[in-house]
């Protein structure tokens, strides 16, 4: 099927998609302005492509084995980070500095610039990201044993991302680490576990839809993803000026793999 019939198509995976993150991402936007608090996107995050890969499977018409194998595996992932994102939030009850800094600096005009400038392009990323989802969907081709490599990188991503994250969860749930650097467990191989293991996530996604034909232009989701994670809103934002607030830190960086796991140097 031609990448342009799947995008033209009014009733189409693509348009569902869209239509539904567009719905999702107003009404958080609104309970923000209604709470002040532009961060509470963050927990949304992960939930926003269980909502993609739901229409995907419900709506889509490709081989229904994949369809609800990428919703399971989406699911796994994405309200696990949910999760996560949700408990750590409730325990700060405040703005994230990086959404308090925008909202200083725009004034008045911050409740509606946020609206496209935070909600509309996290829901357009949520959208490319998701792409593999929403194109292997419409694909007749049967589920093969070719899928199971991207299962299996699917898994070792989840496992990075939710052990890195418990892992660091405990860490800062003990006063005596207050103002220390985490550099146990898998933090020792890489200062990202969760950032790779997030990656690996998509790039398993991505391996297990590609079977279906068709599908290798959607790469461009797990890139954007693992764009997202190395330079711009993971890795980058964090250790921009994380040495100022810990001070371990820049030993940490020498010897310590800023993403992929290696052993310490």
């Amino acid at each position: 099927m031609p990448i342009a019939t799947v995008i033209a198509g009014p009733g189409s995976v693509l348009a569902l998609s869209a239509a539904a993150v567009a719905v999702l991402m107003l009404i958080v936007w609104a309970l923000s302005v209604r709470l002040r608090d532009v961060s509470v996107i963050d927990p949304v995050w992960g939930p926003a492509f269980v909502v993609v890969a739901l229409v995907a499977a419900v709506a889509g018409h490709g081989d229904a084995t994949r369809r609800w194998l990428l919703l399971a595996m989406t699911a796994a992932w994405g309200l696990r980070l949910g999760f996560h994102l949700t408990r750590r939030k409730l325990g700060e009850l405040v703005e994230d500095r990086r959404y308090a800094v925008m909202r200083e600096r725009k004034g008045d005009a911050f409740a509606f610039w946020s609206l496209w400038a935070i909600f509309g392009v996290q829901g357009l990323l949520v959208l490319i990201v998701s792409l593999p989802l929403q194109v292997a969907a419409e694909r007749p081709a049967a589920l093969l044993p070719t899928a199971i490599p991207g299962v299996i990188v699917f898994l070792i991503g989840l496992a990075f991302e939710s052990i890195g994250d418990e892992q660091l969860r405990r860490f800062k749930a003990d006063p005596a680490n207050r103002g220390r650097v985490m550099d146990h467990g898998l933090w020792r191989y890489t200062r990202h576990p969760n950032y790779f293991g997030d990656a690996c996530v998509w790039w398993g996604l991505w391996l297990t839809a590609l079977p279906a034909g068709g599908v290798w232009w959607t790469v461009v989701g797990p890139l954007v993803m693992t764009l997202l994670l190395v330079r711009v809103s993971g890795k980058a934002m964090l250790e921009r000026d994380i040495g100022k607030r810990r001070p371990e830190y820049a030993d940490y960086i020498k010897r310590t793999s800023g993403f992929f796991p290696l052993p310490p140097r």
